[in-house]
């Protein structure tokens, strides 16, 4: 693990200006007495956009940073260009946190274990019976699995590109045989689920909007959102004015942080800590 006293971070991603991790980063190590720069490394202003992410990976490497985290729309392309990838992120099918080793680059997946904590502490008690799923991509990818995990006994899972619902519904039936399904249309099963998950970019300061019409939404559902800029989405306002039992994508971000930091550094983050500085982040 690593033992300098000084870190070099970054964030891969498109539209990512308003991230908190540098904060939450930055703020932990200080606590460990180590001294962290994170950077943004924003396709939107980065040349070639997200077709630049081998460059920008054999440039950190290069030039000496401890690990890159990586988002959309990333998380899945990434891996061809790794040396290794582990158990949980070859499963889910997506990288989020990279870690620079002398024996390669190593991708992992914090963002299912991230999604699992947030959910037990913000939904617990939450029905699991049927649950359905807007997303296919990266992030979508690693909340399937964690509420899988979970003991969901059914997932519909809904994607603009109905092949990306189906390969991950392929790829996740070994583990979780029959329990897992792609869905063209979220309308006839969400008449008959108990919660809905929302792993698309609708809803961010950049994608504003509903990624679904409202009328879907009722009472009985509970809806988790992974989106945490703005906080509070479209999404998740409508789902409170119906009587909703709703879950913000903050625990997912900081828990996500938390492993990672560790994967970076080889040193436990204090949680608590973790959520004060990203709730700080968002008063800057």
């Amino acid at each position: 693990m690593p033992t300098k006293t000084r870190l070099l971070l970054g964030l891969v991603g498109a539209s990512i200006q308003a991230s908190r991790t540098p904060t939450m980063q930055e703020r932990e190590a200080a606590a460990h007495g180590l001294h962290c720069l994170y950077q943004l490394l924003d396709l939107d202003r980065i040349e070639g956009g997200a077709a630049a992410l081998p460059l920008l990976l054999d440039a950190a490497e290069r030039v000496g940073f401890a690990g890159l985290n990586i988002t959309h729309p990333c998380k899945q392309s990434v891996i061809e260009h790794l040396s290794a990838t582990s158990d949980e992120a070859r499963a889910v099918g997506a990288v989020n946190t990279v870690v620079f080793r002398d024996s390669g680059r190593v991708g992992h997946n914090t963002d299912w274990l991230a999604f699992r904590r947030s959910a037990e502490r913000g939904l617990g008690g939450a029905r699991l019976g049927r649950v359905v799923q807007l997303g296919a991509g990266g992030a979508g990818a690693a909340t399937a699995y964690a509420v899988l995990t979970m003991g969901a006994e059914r997932l519909d899972v809904v994607d603009t590109e109905p092949s990306r619902a189906e390969a991950l519904a392929e790829r996740l039936d070994p583990r979780f045989p029959n329990r897992i399904r792609a869905c063209a249309d979220p309308a006839g099963v969400l008449r008959e689920a108990d919660g809905l998950i929302h792993a698309t970019s609708t809803g961010m300061a950049a994608h504003p909007g509903l990624p679904l019409p409202a009328t879907l939404l009722r009472s009985e559902l509970w809806v988790a959102e992974i989106v945490y800029f703005p906080l509070e989405t479209e999404l998740l306002r409508t789902a409170r004015a119906v009587g909703c039992r709703t879950l913000d994508g903050s625990g997912m971000a900081v828990w996500q942080a938390v492993e990672a930091f560790r994967l970076f550094t080889g040193l436990a983050a204090d949680p608590e800590r973790m959520r004060s500085f990203f709730d700080e982040a968002g008063r800057l």
